[in-house]
């Protein structure tokens, strides 16, 4: 409408011409802005829209910036507070009937026998000038030095030291799980750096109990493992170990034990008991932990040169792999300790590497152990994905011992030794009453209670939370809630709506212009 048009319109009728104008586009917006401004449910904002004094408005002005500002510290202190992930931890205590039995893994304090042992011993010392007698009876002080060469030279020769180990067979008397008979056949072997020859009742196999687990409840029974052991102490290398005893860890069933760290040691002469309860504790996943449950490509390489037992993650083991990984990527060997844990898969690589032992004489293992120890960078290079288990079950043990065995035993005993495929001591026929109370062991693993205490680590904020406290801080401010938002978004629709219209009407002037220029 033209202002010619307008005026001819207000000569006719009594209106104001002024009114009759189209308002312009900046006074179309205010409207919007206005309007949303006196009506919105946010406090603050209309006071400033109907203000009728600039001191009026300077005031409601003053106190919506500075309430909004303390309302956005107290938000972003909410938001850095859930993204810090904090945590607590739940305790509660379940009945669980039936649960599995643990594992019970037994090991000889010995590592080695003397009678397989002394004579290609002696070969490998008389070679190396080391020694020069064939005398098989005594073992000095400076002899047992060797041993740990003897066996890095076996291993890095891809021989096995299996033959130099005490057999299960020759220990076993008796295992009777839930008054049922159990055999060698019914544990699984792994090798440990310290104690050699390791078995373990009821870990997770494939190949035992058709690949299930035994339960506490079995037979009618509540769980109970005996375990009747005889050590042969007479056999024990002299000078190379400084006690007698049968190390036993109770654990669970999907973990490699760390006997070295967490075994108890049992003395000869008498009969144990284990009485065991149940811990659980779970850990949240990232971000809140660094906990893993993968087992890493290292870690399998590793498992598998066992007697086919499924074991899960655990740090302890993982943190091993990533060590002699290194340690072989620096010095081209590993630490020769760590016997079961020379089969390494160098980073970028698929091929797993039967890794040499390095000589104990090579201090490049130890430099190699504590730049490892004492670098993050590198920990975390190879040991990246070496978090916290992200679930862990102990078993809390309760151990106390009787004299044994009785003496209406022994006979039972002395058949089972003279039986074995361990030569008898010398002087058997004539001590062999005191051999067997210097060499028996007994154990007996018993549940005590089938209430399981339950660790969890939970959310200290969850996103419900979040939204709650902002939400709650902004009530409590400017009073704006959700609804306080959908009335700022339809302010928005309305503004890109309105100048939509307006371009779309300058687009259809700019038509009609051209079609009449034609």
């Amino acid at each position: 409408m033209t202002d010619h048009t307008i005026r001819h319109i207000a000569t006719v009728f009594p209106v104001d011409a002024e009114a009759l104008k189209p308002q312009s586009k900046l006074s179309q917006r205010r409207d919007i802005i206005r309007e949303f401004s006196l009506n919105t449910s946010a406090h603050g904002i209309p006071g400033i829209a109907r203000s009728q004094s600039p001191h009026n408005r300077i005031f409601w002005f003053v106190s919506f910036i500075a309430f909004t500002g303390i309302m956005c510290y107290f938000i972003v202190t909410a938001l850095l507070a859930y993204y810090s992930y904090p945590t607590e931890t739940s305790i509660n205590a379940v009945d669980e009937w039936p649960q599995p039995f643990p594992a019970v893994t037994i090991c000889n304090y010995s590592p080695f026998r003397y009678d397989t042992l002394i004579e290609p011993f002696l070969n490998y010392t008389n070679a190396l000038n080391l020694t020069n007698t064939t005398n098989t009876n005594t073992f000095s002080k400076q002899q047992a030095l060797y041993v740990s060469d003897f066996a890095q030279y076996l291993l890095n020769q891809n021989e096995s030291l299996k033959k130099f180990y005490y057999p299960l067979e020759s220990m076993l008397i008796r295992c009777i799980y839930n008054d049922v008979n159990c055999t060698a056949a019914d544990f699984v072997e792994f090798i440990s750096p310290v104690y050699g020859l390791c078995h373990t009742f009821n870990a997770e196999a494939p190949h035992i109990n058709n690949g299930q687990l035994h339960y506490n409840n079995e037979n009618g029974f509540s769980g109970s493992l005996q375990l009747d052991l005889y050590i042969h102490s007479h056999m024990y290398v002299p000078h190379l170990s400084d006690a007698v005893s049968i190390v036993t860890m109770v654990h669970d069933n999907q973990k490699l034990p760390i006997i070295e760290k967490f075994g108890a040691q049992l003395i000869p002469g008498r009969k144990h008991k284990l009485g065991y309860s149940k811990k659980r504790t779970t850990f949240l996943p990232s971000p809140y932990t660094t906990c893993s449950d993968t087992v890493t490509p290292g870690m399998r390489a590793m498992y598998d040169q066992f007697s086919g037992a499924d074991y899960d993650y655990t740090i302890e083991i993982c943190f091993r792999v990533a060590l002699q990984t290194y340690t072989y990527e620096v010095c081209g060997c590993v630490d020769p300790s760590q016997w079961a844990a020379r089969y390494v898969l160098p980073l970028d690589t698929t091929t797993v590497i039967h890794a040499p032992l390095c000589n104990v004489s090579d201090r490049c293992y130890y430099n190699a152990a504590d730049k490892f120890q004492n670098s993050k960078a590198i920990s975390y290079k190879y040991g990246a994905t070496c978090g916290l288990d992200c679930s862990i079950i102990e078993f809390i043990l309760k151990i106390s011992s009787s004299l044994a065995p009785m003496q209406w035993n022994i006979d039972d005993i002395k058949t089972f030794v003279e039986s074995s495929s361990i030569p008898l001591p010398l002087n058997w026929s004539t001590t062999w009453s005191s051999e067997i109370q210097t060499n028996y062991v007994g154990i007996n693993v018993i549940c005590e209670t089938t209430r399981v205490e339950n660790n969890i680590q939970q959310a200290a904020l969850s996103p419900v939370d979040v939204i709650s406290n902002i939400g709650g801080q902004t009530g409590l401010w400017i009073g704006i809630s959700f609804l306080s938002l959908m009335e700022v978004a339809e302010m928005f629709y309305r503004l890109i709506r309105h100048q939509f219209h307006r371009i779309r009407e300058k687009l259809c002037q700019r038509t009609v212009n051209t079609d009449i220029k034609i």
